[in-house]
């Protein structure tokens, strides 16, 4: 198996969570709590974890199979936490 689709399926999820965690932050946040629209919290809180979940079981081979190192480990961990921190990581570690 090819390292390329095992990084290109992470680079993918890793984006999509990365705009998942902007929009839970920025738009459905404030729509709960400036509007009282707690839905859009619940919808897109509820998106945001499922993406979470697959980011970091699509880091696993990456881990494994590519042998990356622990500070790569500590940097995805740090990047899925921090706003703006999986699009970081994406353009120094994946491209």
């Amino acid at each position: 198996m090819s390292t390329d689709p095992i990084i290109k399926r992470f680079r993918t999820v890793a984006i999509a969570e990365g705009w998942s965690f902007l929009l839970l932050l920025f738009v459905a946040m404030p729509l709960k709590y400036i509007f009282d629209a707690p839905l859009a919290v619940k919808i897109v809180g509820w998106a945001h974890g499922v993406l979470f979940i697959g980011y970091w079981v699509l880091a696993v081979p990456l881990f494994t199979k590519l042998k990356w190192d622990l500070e790569r480990i500590i940097g995805l961990g740090l990047a899925s936490l921090l706003p703006f921190g999986t699009f970081v990581m994406e353009r120094k570690w994946l491209r």
